[in-house]
């Protein structure tokens, strides 16, 4: 059996067992996503929908999240003098489909991880801190040595302000 989907602006053709590249879906590694836009379904007697099908449903798992190739975007304008570059890498989500399902059932598969709390992590983060914090103030640290500087170079003497001429007599008549 296989489903044609629709997802990001984009159609696919997937089949139990498929890895798929979509455009990024939020979820994270190991997650289960539904797939609701279900356009067709496909096998012994297939199904059209009219836009979608009521009721079918395709589960996939979030393998990855992570960005495409880069596409340059070159711009230009003869005897302008106009020319931009632009770079563009679509962020992605890698899909492995799990069931495809109709008639409103729910996906079998439920992951779920369980994470470990923040609040634990610090706790135990703690009294760590405190163990290295008590031995680096144990330890003195060593003086610093001062270093060579380079001798300054002399400044130049200032150039003399040109002498100034004596006033002009005044004309006899």
């Amino acid at each position: 059996m296989f489903a044609v989907i629709r997802t990001g602006g984009k159609q696919y053709r997937v089949a139990p067992n498929d890895i798929i590249e979509v455009e990024k879906i939020a979820g994270r590694p190991g997650d289960l996503v539904e797939l609701a836009e279900v356009l067709l379904l496909g096998g012994a007697s297939p199904k059209t929908g009219s836009p979608t099908i009521a009721g079918a449903l395709v589960a996939a798992e979030v393998l990855e999240q992570k960005r495409g190739d880069k596409v340059i975007v070159f711009k230009k304008k003869r005897r302008k003098n106009y020319r931009r570059t632009k770079g563009h890498r679509q962020e992605l989500t890698a899909l492995r489909i799990t069931e495809i399902l109709t008639d409103g059932k729910k996906p079998s598969k439920v992951v779920a991880k369980p994470e470990p709390k923040k609040a634990e992590k610090k706790q135990e983060a703690k009294p760590e801190a405190k163990a290295e914090a008590k031995t680096k103030t144990d330890k003195k640290p060593a003086p610093k040595k001062a270093e060579a500087k380079p001798a300054a170079k002399k400044a130049k003497p200032a150039a003399k302000a040109p002498a100034k001429k004596p006033a002009a007599k005044p004309k006899k008549k």
